[in-house]
């Protein structure tokens, strides 16, 4: 059991000053079977705190449906946070932003009628609280007052950035009281005026996120909370990708502008850092977020969560670790400060596809929801947050009917607001792409008699946006409707596609067409960390009936990794989904992260 206190100028444990040196591992980017190797690691570094969001949109997937189990258990990896003899900082939001889907908060909220998100709204509240009667009492029993390893906890999180509601943050703060989390409540904000005083309780310790200009960002803060002690919170040593731009790079050494450079000041200073990232990990499956502060702004992250930081995506260390190691070397008597290994890496021989079959002759087998609406719905009116939505309706023909066209335009499918990447078929033949708001929204039409025509139009959720006031605003699926010229089509079924369990697919002869699962297997004698390169135009990866994430040939990236416990002795399976056209019938495997041509920030 430990004590924890406060003061203007230090945080104390049982009495003694205690300088943090923290660093962020998202246990939900990270293989469950890989936890140990990355705590391993942090020690090393010379870490003596881990700190880690929670995102509400994986343990409440569906509303009043709860999930704390493989790579969402939380209790687990406390419990071996504290088995490295490690301090934790926990952020359990409930909005996390961290580049991850929708900022943690759950695509289901959005279709609640009548909420307004992060502030005092009662659909919102009761939702809330209903998910954190759930996840406190297990957050209580670690708590280092509990001889647990938690010794502080995060009331939502750069709240300011967003909104200004005391009151609703006055609530979060109450309903951690109410639920015993008697360690110090803190909140964490960027460096500036309107920040600080949105996101703060005079009540709670402040902490602030940045990158560079330390003295600047700590001076700022003291200006309105000198009662808290120095504290960046999130320490940005690196940076995230989109798609279609390059690889962010920062620095790593004591150079200006160097990550090493600025943690000695901060150190130097006597301040308490939190490493944000210090192993960035993977956004697996669909879960990466978005950025679009504006309408019409939308940039997805990319799957690789790699962040440029001391512990590359593969858990390996780097320039930047050993740099940022001998300055907390000097600043620090951690006896357990040491050279890490790199990972064992194992390289498939390249194999062929033997197995396709179109994804919309597989709708039954993949689908969790299905209906028919007038007007379709989107996937968070369905309860859902990840995956794709499908769409089907029958145009009546005939159209024209003649040959002598008076409107020349009464032939286009408009397609108008579709979130985010939407491809269109009539009558089973596919007419093309397009990505949100990006390039023509209209597709052609050939004339078609009084049988009519079937339109099929899939979406893929390429990420709800995270930060900023677009947050719980980003719907997905067709959103403005779908017109015959300027006449908006009723009458659509729909197929809800978090695509979860491909076990039922109906594989037959290899295809190379759009929006079609591939099937191959491969050969191991051992097991590593591996990684496949991008073997198309966009698309998804399964190895083992893990989800990879996302590909896309706009890059950076140009690897997906595959965490070493998803791999087997012998034989493997891999699924592709292709949307458009995989580059060669022949997958080909890196021996190393490939993260695509670097730019330094």
């Amino acid at each position: 059991m430990k004590k924890i206190e406060i003061t203007p100028t230090n945080i104390f444990i049982d009495g003694k000053a205690v300088q943090i040196i923290s660093g962020a591992i998202h246990y939900f980017r990270v293989h469950p079977d890989l936890w140990d190797d990355r705590l391993d690691k942090a020690v090393a570094f010379g870490l003596n705190t881990i700190e880690t969001y929670i995102p509400w949109n994986l343990h409440e997937p569906h509303q009043g449906e709860f999930c704390f189990e493989g790579i969402c258990d939380l209790e687990k990896f406390i419990d071996k946070v504290h088995a490295h003899k490690l301090n934790m900082i926990l952020r359990p939001g409930p909005y996390i932003c961290a580049e991850w889907d929708n900022g943690g908060l759950p695509g289901w909220l959005m279709g609640l009628q009548g909420i307004e998100l992060r502030r005092m709204n009662d659909v919102y509240i009761k939702a809330l609280t209903n998910y954190f009667d759930v996840l406190l009492p297990k957050i209580q029993k670690k708590l280092c007052t509990q001889n647990g390893p938690i010794i502080m906890v995060q009331v939502e999180n750069e709240y300011g950035s967003f909104c200004h509601d005391k009151n609703y943050l006055r609530y979060i703060d109450q309903l951690y009281t109410k639920y015993g989390i008697d360690v110090p409540h803190f909140t964490s904000d960027g460096p500036a005026g309107h920040m600080l005083v949105g996101g703060t309780l005079p009540e709670v310790m402040a902490s602030a996120n940045f990158g560079s200009n330390s003295q600047n960002a700590f001076e700022v803060t003291k200006k309105y909370r000198p009662d808290s002690p120095s504290f960046c919170m999130e320490f940005w040593n690196g940076w995230f990708d989109h798609w279609g731009e390059k690889h962010h790079t920062r620095g790593a050494g004591t150079e200006p502008g160097g990550a090493a450079e600025e943690l000695e000041k901060m150190l130097a200073a006597g301040a308490n850092v939190n490493f944000y990232m210090f192993h960035g990990g993977t956004n697996f499956g669909f879960t990466n977020g978005a950025n679009g502060n504006f309408p019409g702004m939308y940039e997805p992250t990319v799957t690789s969560y790699d962040y440029d930081c001391p512990l590359n995506e593969c858990g390996d260390p780097n320039e930047k670790f050993y740099a940022c190691q001998k300055i907390i070397a000097e600043y620090s008597n951690n006896p357990n400060i040491r050279k890490v290994e790199l990972s064992k890496k194992v390289c498939p021989a390249p194999i062929k596809l033997t197995q396709s079959t179109p994804l919309l002759d597989n709708l039954k087998n993949i689908r969790t929801v299905s209906g028919h609406k007038l007007t379709p719905p989107t996937m968070e009116e369905l309860g859902e947050s990840f995956g794709f939505i499908h769409y089907r309706t029958h145009i009546d023909g005939p159209m024209p009917i003649t040959d002598n066209i008076e409107y020349e335009g009464l032939e286009n499918l408009r397609l108008f607001e579709v979130n985010d990447y939407a491809q269109v078929w009539c009558n089973g033949k596919y007419l093309g792409s397009r990505m949100r708001d990006l390039g023509k929204n209209e597709f052609k039409l050939a004339p078609f008699g009084k049988e009519g025509i079937d339109i099929d139009i899939l979406v893929e959720n390429c990420g709800h946006i995270n930060y900023g006031p677009q947050v719980g605003k980003d719907f997905k699926g067709i959103i403005g409707g779908v017109a015959l010229e300027l006449q908006i089509r009723l009458d659509w079924d729909y197929n809800l596609l978090p695509m979860t369990d491909l076990s039922k697919l109906e594989f037959g002869k290899f295809s190379n067409s759009p929006a079609t699962f591939h099937k191959g297997e491969f050969e191991l004698a051992e097991i590593g960390e591996a990684f496949v390169l991008r073997p198309g135009t966009k698309g998804l990866v399964w190895v083992n009936g893990f989800n990879l994430g996302r590909y896309w040939n706009i890059g950076p990236t140009e690897t997906l990794y595959i965490p070493s416990p998803v791999l087997k002795k012998g034989k493997n399976e891999i699924i592709i989904l292709e949307l458009e056209k995989l580059d060669s019938e022949v997958v080909t495997f890196s021996p190393e992260l490939r993260l695509g041509v670097a730019e330094s920030y």
